[in-house]
């Protein structure tokens, strides 16, 4: 098969990438050619979000399959439309499983469960994205298949409810320093982290697949943790044995911090549990195999073996150490105020 990565080397595509290279898929990765490519991939060099550029760049190809990873908006999906009308076998569309309805009806989520995040411009975007392009589907049978990842993490990203994404040494860091790290609430929601090499079986599987256009798919672990739990488990992976974790409520935590709003009181501050069976049923050889625990660990050494990939964002640090102060004073106030009125006489 002859497939067009749109992206390819991020967190996700990268994994998606190597293993369709790896079951002997022909790859050429579209993109603006910043990164290393993928061994045994070929790289069109052009920037899609350009107008003209990418059309310039695939005069004349079709694909068996379209992978999308970086269509955030309406006018993305457009575009592409524009590009690949009559061109592709599949288009596949990554959307987000922030998507779904918060908070949820029904602890349990599947792909019937509604789309509707009013907390989140990003989830808000990728919902009208995949209306479009069921519209597109239904009025002109564009071939289009979505997939929905949830947090999904790397050998190089550390994915703490509250961490900086790029820099996640930032939070070990903190953690081997005996510094405090934020957990949102009391921690025990339960949440669900996909390593992406798991996430990569799920989409590479669902290539070529006819059966998989105009459906939506979410491709994620079944391995439901809490916060305290993941915390727990990337302090072990750090070598903390008694880290300092501070829980602080979600919406103290955006009041202070308003660009969290949508990354935690649109996603994270809620429970996911996802049922995987449609996907297993489209691609029965899917599993998960990639514990937390293990994962982390991996992320962790990753880090390890090289001090130059331990940056630390500094600014993030700094938000952290001002919103925990915040937050003790606040406590300190609550305590003076609702102390009874014998025990502040003596």
């Amino acid at each position: 098969m002859k497939i067009l990565f749109i992206g390819g080397t991020g967190i996700i595509s990268t994994a998606c990438t190597e293993l369709a290279v790896a079951r002997g898929l022909e790859v050429t990765l579209l993109n603006r050619s910043q990164r290393s490519p993928v061994p045994g991939t070929r790289t069109i060099a052009a920037d899609v979000s350009v107008p003209g550029a990418a059309a310039q760049a695939l005069a004349g190809a079709t694909w068996d399959a379209v992978v999308d990873f970086i269509a955030f908006n309406p006018r993305d999906v457009e575009a592409r439309l524009g590009l690949f009308r009559d061109k592709v076998g599949q288009y596949v569309f990554i959307s987000s499983a922030s998507a779904y309805q918060k908070p949820l009806t029904h602890y349990l989520i599947t792909e019937s469960t509604p789309l509707a995040n009013p907390l989140w411009d990003y989830s808000r975007n990728k919902i009208a994205c995949e209306e479009r392009l069921m519209g597109a589907y239904r009025e002109e049978g564009f071939p289009f298949t979505t997939i929905r990842p949830s947090l999904t993490y790397s050998d190089w990203i550390v994915p703490l409810a509250v961490n900086s994404w790029l820099k996640g040494y930032t939070a070990i860091d903190r953690m081997r320093r005996g510094l405090p790290v934020i957990i949102p609430g009391d921690g025990l929601s339960l949440w669900t982290i996909t390593h992406n090499s798991d996430f990569a079986k799920g989409l590479v599987g669902l290539l070529g697949h006819a059966g998989a256009i105009g459906h939506a798919f979410h491709i994620t672990s079944e391995e439901a943790l809490t916060w305290n739990q993941i915390y727990a488990m990337t302090a072990e992976a750090a070598g903390v044995p008694s880290p300092r974790f501070v829980h602080i409520a979600s919406d103290f935590i955006t009041a202070c911090i308003p660009a969290m709003t949508g990354t935690l009181l649109g996603d994270k501050s809620h429970s996911a549990v996802f049922d995987n069976s449609k996907i297993r049923r489209f691609v029965p050889d899917f599993v998960a195999t990639t514990r937390y625990r293990d994962g982390i660990a991996r992320t962790v050494s990753w880090f390890d073996a090289d001090a130059s990939r331990r940056q630390i964002d500094l600014e993030a640090c700094a938000d952290w150490d001002r919103l925990i102060v915040a937050y003790g004073r606040g406590l300190d106030s609550a305590a003076k105020e609702f102390r009874p009125a014998d025990a502040q006489a003596r």
